[in-house]
């Protein structure tokens, strides 16, 4: 609980020095300006290092990681997302785990009951949990051009009518908002909850939740329950991407928090595992395809080294071997 602790208060920290900075001009501008635009060139660097990293290093095998059959015999039937011989079928499976989360989907829990017994389940609230909070994140953010953006992409205004279909209440209550927040939620109750997950988990992995948490939990209260000046909002936001900042003076507290914990995620994601969402995408277990049996393969860095064949140690050793009354195969 302590690890928790401490990246909580590491979080809390950030937005309260970020909501106090209003007070000051000068902090005001270090907090809305040169915060984000250091944040955004840690992300940049920070990404095409580690994708970079990821390409250059050596893959001699293939190593896919499959369940399902393998293509082979003509009446034996393949598993063609499961085991994929081809570039389609590949791309199928990098499909489904991107969109869907497909392994993910596959997650058992095991429990160990009286007997002792041990017990394997289902457990697709995970899987559920973190499907949820992915699309409602990419969702939210892409909804977010339109403060970046002018004339506002159609790409945001569509989905902005499509997250506030319901018109609930005033300003209209977005899907996104709720099922982003009971998604997040779900995620830490489990660290807590779940013995053998807490044991596992790192600060960083709770400091990850709460910093999304607290971004959720800012854009929310601003959005429904504090005035938030929309046009000044916007006003800073093409400012930071045409390079030509304004900081204008009614931003509030809240704002700036939100900005702020934005700004540390931005930077942190590529350090961290939330890079995950690009290592996917560099994954030899799942990038391949698994044509062992069709295709031979050959490790493009072997280096020619001298061999001693058998024929050769046999010949060299012939009178040896004899005399041991071992068999030859050349009498």
């Amino acid at each position: 609980m302590s690890k928790a602790l401490y990246a909580f208060s590491f979080v809390l920290a950030i937005a309260l020095a970020a909501a106090a900075a209003t007070r000051v001009d000068t902090l005001a501008w270090a907090f809305a300006v040169a915060l984000p635009y250091a944040a955004v060139a840690a992300f940049l660097l920070g990404v095409t290092y580690r994708v970079v990293r990821w390409s250059l290093a050596p893959v001699p095998f293939r190593i896919p990681t499959v369940c399902g059959q393998q293509k082979s015999l003509s009446w034996i039937k393949p598993g063609r997302l499961e085991s994929p011989s081809s570039i389609a079928g590949v791309i199928g499976r990098m499909a489904l785990e991107i969109l869907l989360f497909r392994s993910l989907f596959r997650n058992t829990r095991a429990k160990l009951n009286d007997g002792p017994k041990l017990i394997y389940g289902e457990d697709k609230w995970l899987w559920l949990g973190a499907l949820a909070f992915h699309w409602s994140f990419l969702v939210i953010l892409l909804r977010h051009l339109r403060f970046f953006a002018e004339p506002v992409p159609k790409l945001a205004l569509a989905l902005t009518a499509i997250d506030g279909f319901f018109q609930i209440g005033a300003p209209v209550l977005y899907v996104t908002d709720l099922v982003i927040l009971a998604a997040l939620l779900y995620l830490l109750q489990r660290r807590f909850r779940n013995l053998q997950v807490r044991y596992i988990s790192l600060f960083t992995d709770y400091f990850a939740l709460f910093l999304l948490l607290g971004i959720a939990i800012s854009g929310i209260w601003m959005r429904y329950f504090t005035r938030v000046d929309v046009v000044a909002a916007k006003q800073l936001a093409l400012g930071l991407a045409i390079f030509a900042p304004v900081v204008p003076k009614n931003l509030g507290a809240v704002f700036m928090a939100h900005l702020a914990l934005v700004s540390t995620l931005a930077a942190y994601l590529p350090f961290s595992k939330l890079m995950h969402m690009g290592g996917v995408f560099l994954s030899p277990t799942r990038n391949l395809a698994n044509n062992n049996r069709m295709k031979r393969h050959v490790n493009p860095w072997d280096y020619p080294v001298k061999v001693h064949t058998y024929e050769e140690w046999e010949e060299e050793f012939h009178d040896k071997i004899a005399a041991a009354g071992l068999p030859l195969e050349r009498p």
